[in-house]
């Protein structure tokens, strides 16, 4: 029964023998990467830390921005609503203001006109709508329209004589133009 046993043979022996030694070697070759690996943890954590931090820092200002963004956005949009709510009701101020300036026999018609013309302005300013003013300023282009221009040597130059329509602004932004006759 010993015969049955088989010895392996001298390759086989060797081919064990060199897969034995590369274990061997690569054991001892781990060992040094890994106190080398253990020497860099320190400081290569200390940067990975620094990066999650930057990269943290980063999202925070990211979504603050987004968040700024979005107020201004919203409020934008909510001035740019009420400038075209506004914008529709002015021809309505100029008619109840031609209304008024119309003569007429009927008091209670005249007072009428006069209750639902101041309630429409008081409306306007809680909007937050400014009128421009404009007879006897000085001719501003960014607020006035010149559509007439008089040469008269009692005013001073660039002084509005006669406004021909109101003008309104909301914020700071003109929704209309003042339409305006202006002296040279």
């Amino acid at each position: 029964m010993a015969k049955n046993k088989k010895e392996p043979l001298p390759e086989e022996q060797e081919k064990e023998q060199s897969a034995a030694e590369q274990t061997a070697s690569e054991d001892t070759a781990a060992e040094p990467e890994t106190e080398q690996a253990e020497e860099k943890t320190p400081a290569s954590a200390k940067d990975e830390v620094a990066d999650e931090h930057d990269r943290f820092l980063r999202l925070i200002a990211e979504y603050d921005n987004f968040r700024k963004r979005s107020a201004k956005e919203r409020e934008n949009i909510y001035t740019d609503v009420r400038v075209d709510t506004v914008t529709k009701f002015l021809p309505v101020y100029d008619n109840l203001q031609r209304a008024m300036n119309t003569q007429t026999l009927d008091e209670a018609y005249k007072k009428g006109v006069e209750m639902t013309f101041n309630q429409l302005k008081q409306v306007m300013t809680s909007l937050g709508v400014e009128e421009i003013p404009a007879e006897g300023e000085t001719f501003d282009p960014t607020v006035h329209n010149a559509v007439m221009h008089v040469e008269d040597e009692s005013f001073g130059e660039n002084v509005i004589i006669e406004e021909f329509q109101k003008g309104f602004k909301l914020g700071g932004k003109v929704i209309r133009f003042s339409m305006v006759k202006v002296a040279n």
